[in-house]
This record gives structure tokens, sequence and C-alpha cells, in this order.
């Protein structure tokens, strides 16, 4: 019988030890290659993959596409009108045993700000989902893991009908589909113990509750998602070898909300955000020089690792 998020940290504390990736080095060194070649690509043969570059952002979701074919996966796209122009969110899903059970969605935004190789912001992110879809490929779960690549997350269109994820998250309202949670990989490569850390209350810090300097990943949720958020920085912190930070506050506070998660929360579905904490780390922000060379690949594998725990333990959540 499946299990309530309570039940299973209450009632089996030990539980989590159990569930894991079994990642070794060998296949730690693996993710950080792929994501390195998957970064280069998208930063150096598709910069600014921008809505007012439509060529260029839909040539980065055929790339995207067929990253996803190669590893043996059927695409869907979902097709939509944006000032004249067709763009797409690339949905694929690994199938579950049980179709009854609510599934659980993992996504990352394929745009970036115009004139930018965009490879933290969010050539890493998608990076992160391809690889996710290469472990999970061979897994047996009872609950289907669904793969979604969205345009638009940028400005001009962030928090606007034209976000991918705000249709693809209102599709899901409209059929009544509801998702375990959405995990949301936005940037995920910029780390390292010489970055100073800013966060969004500098009382954070002083209070000594959060690290002073970038070396750890960060997930941040809404407080309907208090229980998932929980439940996956648990899994999280028992297999990932690099520190896991969370924040969960009210759902309008900026820039807690600042991706494709908001458009989950908005629907009412429980959704998280796991990130490196973007312009609050991350000197390169929505600049040229967010190019490949100034990211952690080892950092961003172990990240990688610890979501994929995590997704393998939320299989026996309901």
């Amino acid at each position: 019988m499946p299990l309530t998020v309570r039940q299973l940290l209450l009632d089996n504390p030990g539980i989590l030890p159990y569930i894991s990736s079994d990642m070794n080095t060998r296949e730690l060194s693996a993710i950080a290659s792929n994501a390195h070649r998957i970064v280069a690509t998208l930063a150096n043969d598709y910069p600014s993959r921008h809505g007012s570059q439509p060529k260029v952002l839909n040539a980065a979701g055929s790339f995207i596409e067929n990253e996803f074919r190669s590893l043996g996966y059927e695409v869907e796209s979902q097709y939509y009108d944006s000032h004249g122009s067709k763009v797409r969110n690339l949905v694929v899903e690994k199938k579950g045993r049980e179709p009854g059970r609510s599934a659980i969605i993992l996504g990352a935004h394929y745009d970036t700000v115009p004139e930018t190789p965009g490879a933290d912001d969010n050539a890493s992110g998608i990076a992160g989902l391809l690889e996710l879809a290469r472990l999970l490929k061979g897994s047996s779960g009872a609950r289907s893991v669904r793969f979604v690549a969205f345009p638009h997350e940028e400005p001009p269109y962030f928090y606007s009908n034209l976000m991918g994820s705000r249709q693809y998250a209102g599709m899901l309202k409209r059929t009544g589909e509801n998702p375990l949670v959405m995990i949301c990989l936005e940037m995920l490569g910029f780390a390292g113990e010489r970055y100073e850390q800013r966060y969004p209350a500098p009382l954070l810090q002083v209070l000594g509750r959060y690290p002073k300097y970038g070396n750890f990943i960060g997930l941040v949720g809404n407080l309907r998602s208090l229980s998932m958020m929980s439940f996956v920085r648990s899994a999280m912190r028992k297999h990932c070898t690099v520190g896991v930070e969370s924040l969960t506050a009210p759902g309008f506070i900026s820039p807690l909300f600042l991706s494709d998660h908001s458009s989950f929360w908005k629907e009412g579905f429980p959704a998280l955000m796991v990130t490196d904490t973007a312009f609050l780390r991350n000197p390169h922000y929505h600049l040229p020089s967010d190019t490949p060379d100034t990211l952690n690949y080892d950092f961003l594998a172990r990240v990688v690792d610890g979501i994929h725990a995590a997704v393998l333990a939320l299989d026996a959540v309901e």
C-alpha cells in the first residue's frame, strides 16, 4: 500500500539510506562529462535562444528532442502560439507500473535572455533533466516520471500565459491531473568555496541559518509544498555529497517564485525549485559571460545524483 510522506518519514526513519541511487565515482564522472557536452552545445551552438530569435530557440528545442530520442524515449511536442510564432514544450514520459498513481514531473527551461549563451541559465538545468532521463530509463518504479523542457521562462514572457510552464500546468489543471510534485531545475552548475553567497533576506545569514559561501544547492518551496520539501531535502541530504539547504515561504515573495515552479504554484500543485541560487551567487547571471567554462560540473553531477535518489524515494509516496 502506498505510504504518505508523513508515514514514510516517521514510521520508517531508516528507510532513506536504503532508497539509494547507488551512484559510484565512474557514474558521477559520466554525468559530469555528459552535462559538459550538453551545456557546451547549447551555449556555443544555440546562444541567444530567446523568443526574439525563434529559429534559434526552435533549433535548441530540436537538439533537446534528439537527445531524448537517443535515450530511447518518445517525445511529445505541446505547441502554442507566441506573437505569431509557434513554440513548444517537449514532454517525455517514463511510464510507471501503476498508471493511476500521480506522476512526478521534472522540468527545466531551455530559453535564455537575448545575446547570452546561458550556460548556467539554463543549459545546466537542461543537462540535469537529460541526465536524469538517462539515469531513470532503466528503473521500474510504480509511478510515472515526466520530463518537460519549457520555452519562454525569461522576460518578457515570465509570469505571463506565454510561459511554456504556464501552458503545461494549465493543461494539467484543465484535464484534472494532479501531479505528486513538480521539481524545477533552475541553474545547477555555479558553485565553489570562493563564491560569497547572498540571500534575499540578509538576516538569514546574520543569524547563521545559512552558509556564507556558495558551495551548496538550494531547494525552494511554498507553504503548500512543505511536506514534499521535507521529503526531498531528506532524501537529497542522505545521498548528495554537496550541501543541501532549503527555504519554505509564502509563494508571493520575490525572488522565490522566479522560475517555472511558480506556474505550478499558481494552479495549486506542490512544486519545488532546485537551484544554485542564480544572481544571489553567480556574477554572470543574464550576461554574455555566462559561459560553459564558468561551471563546476562535478558539483552539477552530485546535484543530479541527489535528485535521482529523491525521485527513487518519491516512488514510495502517495
